[in-house]
């Protein structure tokens, strides 16, 4: 992605970190949070690659077509389950949006990763991916306020199924994809 190394860095950290942490989501007992947290793994350490800094490495001609059939392939399986399922449409959008900034990427000319774009504007679908995401993530901040525990609630029996960490880990993915669209 463009930009400087620092936040560049810090974008990787986060996901990476996001993606272990989906890995440990999928130790969980019930089965659809086993999938979902597989397919934001996937994402996670998919971002955090595709965020590392130009400057420090710049991926070989051939890994951006990867990352945009990795991605599809991901965007099918997400429109697949979508079909029971309606939670998996921001799976959807999310996949879609990573094979967008690979189409993108494997476009730009070598300059243009080390030096930015040019004057062109924002195009259309990163505006409107921009505007998904960011209310995206206003909304999954807003349902971290914490509520009242209700008693006789089930008990919380691991890491692999606390539904609040899990909004967190959605949420950084959509502060981190803001970001890399920020940065395109």
């Amino acid at each position: 992605m463009h930009g400087s190394a620092s936040p560049g860095w810090l974008l990787v950290a986060l996901c990476a970190a996001t993606g272990a942490y989906c890995l440990l989501r999928m130790r969980s007992g019930v089965e659809e949070q086993r999938r979902a947290a597989g397919g934001e793994a996937l994402m996670g350490f998919g971002m955090a690659a595709m965020a590392v800094p130009a400057a420090v490495f710049t991926p070989p001609g051939w890994a951006w077509p990867l990352y945009g059939a990795v991605f599809g392939a991901a965007a099918l399986r997400a429109l697949w389950a979508a079909r029971s399922d309606a939670c998996h449409l921001h799976h959807l959008v999310g996949a879609a949006a990573m094979v967008y900034m690979a189409v993108v990427m494997a476009g730009a000319p070598a300059h243009a990763s080390a030096h930015g774009h040019g004057g062109s504007g924002v195009p259309a679908l990163t505006g409107a991916l921009l505007l998904y995401f960011t209310g995206y993530v206003l909304l999954s901040g807003a349902r971290l306020v914490p509520v009242p525990a209700v008693p006789g609630g089930p008990p919380v029996t691991g890491w692999a199924d606390r539904p609040e960490l899990a909004r967190v880990c959605r949420l950084s993915m959509g502060i981190a994809m803001v970001a890399m669209l920020l940065a395109m």
